[in-house]
């Protein structure tokens, strides 16, 4: 079964918003199994949306629409995805009723435009209304409604198609906004209708997209993801290429991120326990091969969530002291939750006024060996410990640019330090790119040196 997607919005050509729903989705689908070849951003636009939803039912079994249900004109989605479907549209009476309810909730006025949203289907039925062994099987799962012979808009206009009801139409509650998504299956073709607004479209493809394509793929899919820091994308794909040369089942990708390599296994078996049982020899080759470099192989961790784990495992409380970052170390660490046990305080210090004041690094020191040097990160962790009572500290300080390089300091040079337990250790680093790349590459930097200290000095404890 192979997915294709399109995502509806003029201002996604322009540049005007980035589309993150493609990339969510694509790891989406990606850990499902399920293979996508083609990707289309298309402008609201009823000519060109026909053609590209034409195009990839001609090459794909299930379409994601993404975009393009609202109320407005020139949300046309629904309209021209049915009509080229040949699949009539009727209001809807419970999806206007949930439309009437949500709008009163927020003590809105509703306007006869928004009604737009309530069209769907002829026969159309809620998912969560059919009899569980239908929600996403295979069958008919609305009422096979024929047509009457009645022309609406989806059949009628100039190139319209004759209508008929589909084998099956699903609406998709959107307890989140007004547009209810749609699932519509037809002469062996899908489409699925997503809103556009990532809070809206994550949790319904989450909750009622996802269990759907597991269950028509016939298969059960499942991934790991081994997430690695501190080499580089072509050293890992060189070290994992006998693995991913040789595998079909499971299969092996990596995957670039910012400071980090993802080597992503997913394999498909009859059942849960059939797709694990190919998945978990596969996971304890690489992180034999990779060691400590392996921080996770559980797709929802993140690098920051591994700190703190270790953080709480050891009983350590850290504190962060931070220049070109900016607090970026100490942000990425509060966003998890519970980090309270282990953080309760971090600097950004990027003045050198600054760095004397509250982490005491000495001013012969920076006038020697300037705020940019492996000596001033030292006092900076070193400080850090002091200032806070704290049992390490990381510290980053470099020049992110774009302004300020010299032939001694480049752009992209950055020295991160960290002090645990009175041991400490700084590691140079030179990174590329823009000013909020390096920025980016230098926080996850400091939390894996963190994390590398910690396993260093007390693995095995």
């Amino acid at each position: 079964m192979t997915v294709e997607m399109i995502f509806v919005g003029t201002e996604l050509l322009l540049g005007n918003i980035v589309n993150t729903n493609g990339q969510f989705l694509s790891e989406q689908c990606a850990a499902l199994g399920l293979p996508v070849y083609y990707q289309t951003v298309v402008g609201d636009n009823e000519e060109r949306l026909s053609a590209v939803i034409e195009t990839a039912f001609s090459r794909s079994d299930v379409v994601l629409l993404c975009g393009g249900l609202g109320p407005t004109e020139d949300d046309l989605t629904k309209e021209v995805c049915a009509r080229t479907m040949g699949i009539p549209l009727t209001e809807h009476p419970e999806a206007r009723a949930e439309l009437d309810a949500f709008m009163s909730r927020l003590n809105v006025v509703i306007t006869e435009n928004n009604y737009k949203q309530a069209m769907a289907p002829v026969g159309a039925v809620y998912a969560d209304q059919l009899p569980d062994e239908k929600k996403a099987g295979d069958g008919r799962g609305g009422k096979g409604v024929e047509n009457d012979g009645d022309e609406n808009e989806a059949g009628s206009g100039e190139g319209g198609r004759k209508s008929v009801a589909a084998d099956r139409c699903l609406l998709l509650r959107n307890p989140n906004g007004t547009a209810p998504g749609l699932l519509m299956e037809k002469n062996g073709k899908t489409a699925i209708l997503l809103p556009g607004p990532p809070n809206e479209m994550k949790p319904m493809f989450l909750d009622q997209v996802k269990p759907y394509l597991v269950k028509k793929s016939g298969q059960v899919f499942l991934s790991a993801v081994v997430k690695i820091c501190g080499v580089g994308e072509s050293s890992v794909e060189t070290r994992v290429l006998d693995l991913v040369d040789s595998q079909t089942n499971p299969t092996i990708a990596t995957y670039a991120k910012t400071g980090e390599v993802h080597i992503r296994v997913t394999a498909s078996g009859k059942t849960g326990e059939e797709a694990q049982k190919l998945i978990k020899p596969c996971v304890k080759e690489l992180k034999k091969r990779f060691g400590d470099d392996v921080y996770t192989a559980k797709p929802e961790v993140s690098l920051e969530m591994a700190v703190v784990k270790l953080l709480n495992k050891y009983g350590l409380t850290i504190t962060t002291a931070e220049s070109c970052t900016g607090g970026m170390v100490a942000a990425r660490l509060v966003g998890v939750p519970g980090v309270s046990d282990v953080f309760s305080e971090g600097f950004v210090t990027y003045s050198n006024k600054a760095k004397r004041k509250f982490l005491d690094v000495s001013k012969t020191t920076l006038k020697k060996y300037t705020a940019v040097s492996a000596e001033t990160a030292k006092e900076m962790a070193i400080g850090g410990v002091l200032a806070n009572d704290s049992d390490m500290c990381v510290s980053v300080t470099g020049l992110a640019g774009p302004d300020g390089a010299t032939p001694e300091i480049p752009l992209g040079r950055v020295y991160i330090g960290c002090c645990l337990k009175g041991k400490t250790v700084v590691k140079e680093y030179n990174f590329t790119g823009s000013r909020e790349k390096i920025r980016e590459m230098a926080a996850s930097a400091a939390l894996d040196l963190a994390r590398r200290c910690i396993l260093e000095q007390c693995k095995g404890k």
